[in-house]
């Protein structure tokens, strides 16, 4: 059923007027009508319409000045034109003022009804690829399974509070994403997100980093220098890598956290300052304590609740919908029209181990789109932009999850195989199942196994 729409009509004949609006209203819209331009720029400017109709030839200023008047106005409401009098001239004048449509009088009902409904499903389009550009520049998690359902839930349960969180993961799991998260669901998220990498500083310079200093302070200090703390004011600062922190900065940090005051190099007296601090690491910290490599009292003051991000390996379930997740993201970002994943390209990238996690697949779904062929990445795509030497033949079956979740993927992976080892003949891998031949496609169905897919993959020509 169409969606309801405000349409505003602009015509100086009275029948026009008439007739349009019943049609309209007869489809289930909404129509307000006025037989000016000056009219209907004053409406369009104090309602909001999601389409405006307006006739070219009217006394006083036309349609065309119009156009001109909303776009001056910063109106973007889309705008349907219509004559009696249309020629090849004013329709492209029209159109390069911004037209959506240019429509001929006499207007057959069906016609002019289509045009609305293709000019408001446009807008409707628009308006979600604006909310998916604005999802895009925030930071999404997805998830499907278990093991990360149990790692949300913490992060949904210490987000509000001010509580310092150790984000424990390997690289490229995601830490940045959960810190971002606990961020923006706490009482500071209109505060600022600074973050740090430890790693990528060198010792040197990173109390400069974090404390800032005082011009002249030493050598190259030709300026005062606001660090990553008092940057944070009021918001959060994430200190990744922290394992990789100097032991001579975990001592001057430590004072920080015990003390909520940082004192600049070169500067005379402490600042206070109002931060929720949140830490990283793909290290084992306790095994560095135990080294003497970090400082036990800095543990026990970042280490008050730690978050556990599982490694893609043992989140399995999860890349099919990481896949459509992050393949949504490469369309939108570079215009291109969605590419769909076959159900054996997914269960490939499942089978894979994914040394560099989410990370490196993000990467490997944008590299798959720009190798796939025939408008889809099947298996072939996969085993050409896989590095070499990597196994795809692993086996798809989570390594977490509940215990349903873990034997679907043990059958999925199952009828697959069984599918390919008989050349995609359901009737042949049914009975090496030793299942009826529609118990099988009530089990692939289950699955979300394709088989018309699955089967045209192999032999393009069998439908």
């Amino acid at each position: 059923m169409p969606q309801k729409a405000q349409l505003l009509i602009v015509d100086d004949e009275a029948n026009t007027l008439a007739s349009l609006s019943r049609a309209f209203r007869l489809a289930g819209h909404e129509a307000v009508v006025c037989d000016s331009a000056a009219k209907a720029l004053d409406l369009a400017r104090s309602r909001s319409f999601d389409l405006i109709l307006s006739d070219v030839v009217m006394p006083g200023k036309d349609g065309l000045a119009l156009l001109e008047d909303l776009k001056s106005q910063g109106v973007v409401t889309p705008v349907v034109m219509m004559s009696g009098q249309a020629h090849i001239e004013m329709a492209v004048r029209a159109t390069r003022l911004g037209a959506l449509d240019f429509l001929e009088k006499p207007i057959a009902t069906e016609k002019l009804l289509l045009t609305v409904e293709n000019a408001l499903r446009l807008q409707r389009l628009e308006s979600e690829n604006r909310q998916l550009r604005e999802r895009l520049g925030k930071h999404e998690i997805v998830w499907k399974g278990e093991a990360m359902r149990r790692t949300m839930a913490q992060v949904e349960r210490v987000a509000a509070s001010e509580t310092r969180v150790c984000i424990l993961g390997e690289t490229g799991t995601g830490k940045e994403l959960v810190a971002r998260t606990l961020h923006e669901h706490s009482s500071r998220a209109s505060g600022p997100f600074i973050t740090l990498n430890c790693a990528a500083v060198p010792a040197e310079l990173i109390e400069s980093e974090l404390f800032g200093h005082e011009k002249g302070s030493f050598t190259g200090a030709a300026g005062r220098h606001v660090g990553k703390f008092e940057q944070a004011e009021h918001g959060t600062i994430f200190l990744d890598e922290i394992g990789d922190m100097p032991l001579h900065m975990q001592a001057k940090l430590l004072r920080v956290l015990e003390e909520s005051e940082v004192e600049r190099i070169g500067g005379e007296k402490p600042i206070r300052v109002d931060v929720r601090v949140l830490v990283a690491t793909h290290r084992d910290l306790d095994q560095l304590v135990k080294e003497n490599k970090f400082r036990q009292d800095l543990f026990h003051r970042i280490y008050v609740f730690p978050v556990y991000l599982p490694p893609l390996r043992d989140r399995r379930e999860d890349i099919p919908s990481l896949v459509e997740h992050f393949a949504a993201q490469v369309s939108a970002q570079n215009g291109w029209k969605p590419v769909p994943f076959t159900d054996e390209a997914l269960a490939a990238l499942q089978g894979h181990t994914w040394p560099g996690n989410v990370r490196e697949l993000r990467n490997m779904v944008e590299r798959l789109m720009l190798l796939a062929s025939d408008g889809k990445v099947d298996l072939a795509t996969v085993r050409l932009a896989l590095p070499q030497g990597s196994s795809i033949t692993g086996s798809a079956i989570p390594e977490s999850g509940s215990l349903v979740e873990r034997v679907q993927g043990f059958e999925r992976e199952t009828l697959l195989a069984e599918l390919k080892r008989n050349h995609y003949n359901v009737t042949s891998a049914a009975k090496a199942l030793h299942l009826e031949r529609s118990h099988f496609y009530k089990k692939a169905e289950q699955l979300g196994v394709d088989l018309r897919t699955v089967r045209r993959e192999q032999d393009p020509s069998h439908d």
